[in-house]
């Protein structure tokens, strides 16, 4: 069943602005590009912190639903509403499809109110909170947490995965009717034009090779493997971002440079002006600031786990590296360090192989996922449960 005219889209997400993170920028690229399509689309999201946060994005209404911050992890918002709430707000908007963004509190409620309402469902698997369990020293959680995971992508018409590691993991777990879909990046915004001489100089006075981070400071990230690199002569280590284990990690590497959290013009300009990035994290499904390096012509060196497997073109645009084995991180970096032209080759390399993963087109084949979950939703047969009287079984 292919949806001509305008569409109705519903999207429930469990953060959005002023939160800054992959999920949000994901859902604003889709926010804008089904505006541009004509459709109509509203946001259902915990409230901020204190209450802040837009009442609109662009000509999508975003509904805020009461949340408490996670204890110790204030900026993690958890929606506290039941699915009678969510349900009231779903049915009020009347979508053809709900976009369920990287379900697991709110998402759960979500993907219930959608079985009592008979609406079709699409959920985005983005994050792999099961694995936090033990890196937030609570192990014995891991498997209660991928049992919801699991329960959540089961109740959804379809799950969109973002590379074929996360389709692997769902895959394994038993989960059905999944379908790959990436990332986009903006390859304008995020461009080799954008490195900085003087910045590098600022960062680098003795003319080191700067290599970087960038991306949030928690201890999933395990941005604490970069003191491996501390040593490495002729190396500036710089980290862009913040987050809570920021002290610890300045306390780790007093030479390092750490900027804080970078936006707009100043995170792209940062991230052209690296040599090299290294990305720690070991939990990405996706690794959206790894695609943002390769645009900027930066080459990285990354673990050979999760969604930097697809990114990373092992040995052309930057090299993976075997999960805890930082001795073969610190050679690929040194190996970079030592070789400018093999650095300059690795990042025209890592230009050409994201230029083509424009979000316009990323976000045309969710549209047709939207499509799919329809047609899919329509044909599935009503489960007993859901057979209240005739009517339901006829709609």
């Amino acid at each position: 069943m292919v949806h001509h005219g305008v569409m109705r889209v519903a999207l429930v997400a469990e953060s959005f602005l002023p939160q800054s993170n992959g999920v949000v920028n994901s859902l604003l690229r889709v926010l804008e590009h089904l505006e541009r399509r004509g459709d109509q689309a509203i946001v259902i999201a915990p409230e901020g912190r204190g209450g802040e946060g837009p009442a609109r994005y662009g000509h999508a209404e975003v509904v805020r639903l009461p949340a408490m911050g996670w204890p110790g992890y204030h900026d993690v918002r958890v929606a506290l509403a039941g699915t009678g709430r969510v349900a009231r707000a779903l049915e009020r908007f009347d979508p053809d499809v709900v976009h369920l963004a990287s379900p697991f509190v709110l998402g759960w409620t979500a993907v219930r109110a959608c079985e009592e309402l008979h609406l079709p469902s699409v959920a985005i698997y983005q994050t792999e909170v099961p694995s936090y369990a033990d890196r937030y020293g609570m192990p014995w959680g891991e498997g209660i947490l991928w049992d919801r995971v699991r329960s959540i992508h089961q109740r959804a018409d379809l799950t969109l995965a973002p590379s074929s590691f996360a389709m692997r993991q769902l895959e394994l777990l038993g989960v059905e009717r999944l379908r790959l879909w990436p990332r986009g990046v903006d390859s304008e915004r995020f461009h080799p034009r954008y490195r900085s001489q003087a910045l590098h100089d600022v960062w680098a006075p003795r003319g080191e090779i700067v290599v970087g981070y960038v991306g949030r400071l928690a201890p999933e990230k395990q941005v604490q493997d970069l003191t491996r690199l501390a040593g490495l002569p002729g190396v500036r280590l710089v980290i862009v971002g913040d987050g809570p284990s920021r002290d610890a990690l300045k306390r780790a590497m007093p030479d390092a440079v750490l900027t804080g959290h970078l936006g707009g013009a100043e995170l792209a300009q940062a991230m052209a002006t690296l040599d090299v990035m290294v990305h720690t994290g070991e939990l990405e499904t996706f690794c959206q600031t790894i695609q943002e390096a390769l645009a900027s012509g930066v080459p990285v060196v990354a673990p050979r786990r999760g969604g930097p497997i697809d990114l990373v073109h092992d040995g052309a645009s930057g090299h993976l590296y075997t999960p805890g084995d930082l001795g073969e991180m610190a050679a690929h970096v040194r190996g970079l360090v030592e070789d400018a032209g093999r650095r300059e080759a690795f990042g025209a390399h890592a230009r050409a192989s994201v230029e083509g993963n424009t979000w316009e087109h990323v976000c045309d084949r969710l549209i047709g996922s939207y499509e799919e979950a329809i047609a899919l939703h329509h044909a599935r047969p009503a489960r007993p449960w859901d057979v209240q009287d005739e009517e339901v079984v006829l709609a």
